[in-house]
């Protein structure tokens, strides 16, 4: 039985940013929401689809940029083109950073003939990377809570002469504010999804209408 095959079949695929960081496309039109149609699983045409909002600013994933990289990034970096998912192709331009030196926002352009399904020649060229993201305006803050081992050793109660509690791994659990796409207001206790690129998820008990709480169940990478 292979656990993350029968969630891959199951699980609605949605975008979250776990580590988000501002990007800003600047020359996609200020004040303009988009919606796009994206599939729910590609693993199961039944599923259907739904619609996601796109807009000038969004959040991607912290990791997935770099101002600098080696051609084995395939990611976003300065003068490279990535796909966000379902929408539009993206050239990184330049950051901007605070007094410390620390990126704070990325600004990128976008190529407007290149939305995904589209049919047009630009939706079809080819780019290394295709990245998930959220739109800013329209995002959902949601709790996150990444578990992982509780022990740092296969076999923590083996060892002549120490207790096992020596071994608890002090990040068995991290707990994070992520953004989220609409489209998971309302979410019942116990519905699973599989986030893009980051893992699976399901809706905690601790859930309310007001602060929707996820727990990684198995993570992608």
């Amino acid at each position: 039985f292979n656990v993350r095959e029968d969630l891959n079949k199951k699980a609605p695929r949605v975008m979250a940013v776990l580590k988000p960081i501002k990007l800003v496309i600047t020359n996609y039109p200020e004040g303009e929401t988009e919606w796009l149609t994206t599939e729910n699983n590609p693993e199961d045409e039944a599923a259907g689809s739904r619609e996601i909002p796109f807009s000038r600013e969004i959040y991607i994933e912290q990791d997935d940029f770099k101002e600098e990289a080696n051609r084995k990034f395939f990611r976003l970096t300065i003068g490279k083109e990535v796909r966000l998912k379902g929408a539009y192709i993206i050239k990184g331009e330049s950051v901007v950073k605070d007094d410390e030196g620390n990126i704070t926002e990325i600004h990128c352009s976008y190529d407007p003939d290149s939305k995904s399904g589209s049919g047009s020649v630009a939706s079809m060229r080819k780019v290394k990377g295709t990245l998930h993201w959220v739109s800013i305006k329209e995002s959902i803050p949601v709790e996150v809570r990444l578990y992982d081992r509780l022990f740092t050793d296969a076999s923590p109660d083996t060892h002549k002469n120490k207790d096992y509690m020596e071994f608890v791994n002090p990040n068995s659990l991290k707990v994070v504010t992520a953004y989220a796409e609409p489209s998971l207001k309302g979410v019942s206790e116990g519905a699973h999804f599989q986030f893009q690129r980051l893992g699976y998820f399901v809706v905690d008990p601790d859930s309310t209408l007001d602060k929707i709480v996820f727990n990684r169940t198995v993570p992608l990478r």
